[in-house]
């Protein structure tokens, strides 16, 4: 004989199936969602790349992204929570994937290298480098959008640098012990290849990278050729 489902077995696959339908919209609003963020951010990219932070204006974020001022706020509360979204989003995971440094099995140097290139290459020439020379613009006149900057993206940089830089002179490779105190003359010329691009390319183009290597040979003495 047969058992019947009770009643409540019944009302509990009752109620299970009437919400399955619902999981596929609710997914389809969170992907729109997404999008509608990722088209802000985008667009607020464009914009104070454009104009420059104190002169973008939510309105014309709005207007490039495609989406009404209302929405804007739905994910941001103000300009400057946009603008630390931004640097999440387009330079944080490059910091984060630059200074990952491999197991320590070749020279300092060619880690210092590997870094300095990498950095040029995702940086010079690309949005990233637009957006960090807006950081280096306009900073002294947003300090919290500096400060934001320092903590989520600089600091990181000089402790990986720092960290090369004392694993350099315990291995001997480095001999002035004072450059573990000033980690930022080893990254000096990535900065200065940035801003020189924007101001002076057109007028002396400059070779970042034999820059950088003339700058390590000074640091690490010149790479003997066999």
């Amino acid at each position: 004989m047969t058992k019947k489902p009770s009643k409540a077995a019944s009302a509990s696959v009752v109620h299970a199936g009437s919400h399955m339908p619902e999981a596929a919209p609710a997914s389809n609003r969170a992907i729109r969602a997404a999008e509608r963020r990722a088209a802000i951010v985008e667009a607020a990219m464009e914009e104070f790349i454009a104009r420059g932070f104190a002169a973008t204006r939510l309105d014309d974020i709005a207007k490039r992204a495609g989406v009404a001022k209302g929405t804007i706020y739905l994910h941001f509360k103000d300009k400057e929570s946009m603008f630390e979204e931004l640097v999440r989003v387009v330079i944080v995971p490059v910091v984060a994937r630059l200074t990952t440094l491999p197991p320590p099995v070749g020279s300092v140097r060619d880690l210092i290298e590997a870094f300095a290139g990498n950095f040029l290459k995702e940086v010079i020439g690309t949005r990233r480098g637009d957006l960090v020379r807006l950081i280096v613009a306009e900073g002294p006149r947003f300090p919290s959008v500096a400060d934001f900057y320092y903590r989520e993206v600089v600091s990181r940089g000089v402790a990986a640098m720092r960290a090369l830089i004392e694993l350099g002179i315990a291995r001997g490779e480095i001999r002035e012990k004072d450059l573990a105190r000033y980690p930022q003359i080893l990254i000096a010329p990535a900065m200065i290849a940035v801003i020189w691009q924007s101001l002076f390319e057109r007028h002396a183009p400059l070779d970042a990278r034999d820059m950088l290597r003339v700058h390590l040979d000074l640091i690490f003495g010149e790479r003997r050729t066999t």
